[in-house]
Parts: structure tokens; sequence; C-alpha cells
């Protein structure tokens, strides 16, 4: 009878730990959960906060917790431009920095590009030269122009070549691609973000 009972709590005990241990984090859990930290930014124009571990991936904080999913994740490695945001109107790989490096910044994904009913000119250009096939690799390439577009508003069409180097399409949609950039350019009138 006594081993049945030591039986029957070593199972709850079991049980307990198998359900609300993070077994993924295992041995660090304890760590991790003393490391939150409230990091504060801008995203798509709203102030965001989030009690979190700083070193999470920027990344995962927008698809997950934002449900931002246009903000893709390609190699993981910042190598494809997949995962490009802007961070105070710079081009980012937001797979590379962690969540603590946006505290303070703002912070704008494909979806807050434009804040108007309207597409934004690099968004509308893109349309326009059906610079585009599957289109995994889009939002990253209209995130990655756009900065570079607020860099040089202006540029030739080897500037933009080496501008977008970067980032990969791989069904090779490369020519569109650099079309729109040189019509956005004309069309943003010296780079302006956002419609006010």
């Amino acid at each position: 009878m006594e081993e049945l009972a030591m039986s029957q709590n070593f199972y709850r005990f079991s049980r307990y730990i198998l359900v609300n241990f993070d077994w993924l984090n295992f041995p660090f859990t304890f760590i991790y959960q003393k490391m939150k930290k409230t990091i504060r930014f801008t995203l798509n124009a709203q102030e965001v906060a989030h009690e979190i571990d700083p070193e999470r991936s920027l990344l995962w904080l927008l698809r997950i917790d934002h449900g931002l999913t246009g903000t893709k994740y390609g190699c993981g490695m910042g190598h494809c431009g997949t995962c490009t945001v802007l961070i105070d109107d710079k081009p980012v790989r937001s797979c590379q920095v962690t969540a603590e490096f946006a505290e303070g910044k703002e912070v704008v994904t494909i979806e807050g590009l434009s804040n108007t009913e309207k597409l934004h000119p690099v968004q509308q250009a893109f349309v326009q030269h059906d610079a585009l096939q599957c289109g995994y690799c889009t939002p990253g390439m209209i995130m990655t122009a756009t900065g570079f577009l607020l860099k040089n508003p202006a540029p030739s069409r080897e500037q933009i070549i080496e501008g977008m180097d970067e980032n990969f399409c791989r069904c090779g949609a490369y020519t569109r691609i650099i079309d729109a950039i040189e019509e956005a350019a004309l069309s943003m009138k010296g780079g302006v973000l956002h419609e006010k």
C-alpha cells in the first residue's frame, strides 16, 4: 500500500514537472525568469511595451506577439533579407537583433509602411512593375528599398543594384525589382517615409 502511494505521488510530481517546466530552455529556465525586462518602443506608430527576455529575437517578437507575419523568417543568419524592418528609418535584419536593440526606437514593418489607405510609393512601384513572383522576399525587398531611398533619394541604377545586393530573390525577379525602385525614387520625391 505504501509503495502504491509513493508511486502515485511520484507520478503526480513527474506529471507536474513535465507540464509546467520549460524543457526547451533547460537549464536556463530559472535564470531567464529573473532576467525579464520591460522593453518599450514604437511599432508602426503605436507605443508598445513587453516584459520579456531582452535577448529574445526581434523577429519572433514581431511575428508571434504582434502577428506581423509580413516580416519573414528566411535564413536566420541575416544573409537573405526577408526579415528586414526599418529601425529609425534604417533597414535592419530583425533575425539578427534582440528585442532590447529596439528599445526606445521606432520600428516599422511592411504592415506599417503606409499609414493611409494608399500603398507606400515603393509598394505601389512593386505592384506596377510586377516586381515579385512567389512574394516571400517581397516585404524584405520593399523595406530595404525604402530605407535605401530614404538615405539616397536619387540613386543611379548601379547604386540601386549595390544597395539591394544583400537581399535575395530566389525566383530571380531582380530586373523588375530594380525598375520598381527606380520608379519609387521618382515618386517619393526626396524619400518621405510616412504620408502625414
